[in-house]
């Protein structure tokens, strides 16, 4: 395995941690050791209260470890890094009113016209992210067993993502997480981030590395193959600790 890479990204739910779940502790030592390695990015669909929640409630790392993690939440329409003992937003890219009232708007209205309004839910359906407009077709805080059995051949979330994407076409419509649609601006998705991480790091995608579980065709980690950048695909949080772990014992350190 190579130890050439100066930076390694990574999407969340379901590649370093179960869906909307805090990152199992063999998981972030993993990640705290590749911190001293290497810089490190998460970007993924969520926000960042959740990113605190999942990850950096239980990363023990220092501040010179953290100075070399790259937070990049809501698909990468928000980027932060941590800086002075603070975390600081590099630039965020939120959409106007209009356009969440009516990405908001679509999203109920066809979700109703499929029958996919569910009326057993964990938490809210639609959540207005600023940057971006996320629906969960069974709540946020859905367990991860009801989010895998709603849409397993995910023709629900195709349905509902075409008839939106048709009335906001100058948005970003895309599948998210198992359950979940993603509203943002046009040609915001992560391959949007990842270029602006290359741009703002000086980091060639020669140099980077993605790790994802939905590298596939119409997943939301595909953005990233059209780059050039090298990915991974897992299937689980523990299949991406078996690549860090190997990936650390590599390297020469900082």
């Amino acid at each position: 395995m190579s130890s050439h890479y100066r930076l390694v990204a990574f999407d969340l739910d379901d590649t370093l941690a179960p869906s909307k779940s805090p990152i199992p502790k063999r998981m972030a030592d993993a990640l705290v050791k590749l911190l001293r390695c290497a810089d490190v990015c998460i970007i993924s669909g969520g926000n960042i209260a959740q990113f605190e929640r999942q990850v950096l409630d239980h990363l023990e790392a220092d501040h010179e470890a953290l100075e070399h993690l790259h937070l990049m939440p809501t698909c990468g329409t928000r980027y932060l890094r941590f800086q002075e003992g603070n975390w600081i937003t590099i630039y965020a890219h939120d959409l106007s009113e209009e356009e969440r009232d009516s990405a908001i708007a679509s999203l109920k209205e066809h979700a109703e016209e499929l029958g996919l309004w569910e009326t057993e839910t964990w938490g809210d359906v639609i959540e207005d992210r600023g940057s971006q407009i996320t629906f969960s077709a069974l709540g946020q805080s859905a367990p991860i067993e009801a989010k895998r059995a709603w849409d397993p051949d995910g023709s629900k979330k195709v349905a509902l993502r075409d008839a939106v994407a048709d009335d906001l076409p100058e948005l970003e419509v895309r599948s998210g997480g198992s359950t979940s649609i993603d509203i943002t601006a046009s040609g915001v998705d992560k391959a949007f981030g990842i270029t602006r991480l290359s741009e703002y790091t000086g980091v060639a995608f020669d140099d980077m590395i993605f790790v994802g579980d939905r590298l596939d065709p119409g997943g939301n980690d595909y953005p990233v193959v059209a780059l050039g950048c090298k990915t991974v695909a897992v299937e689980d949080w523990e299949g991406t600790a078996n690549f860090v772990e190997k990936l650390v014992s590599v390297f020469p350190g900082r």
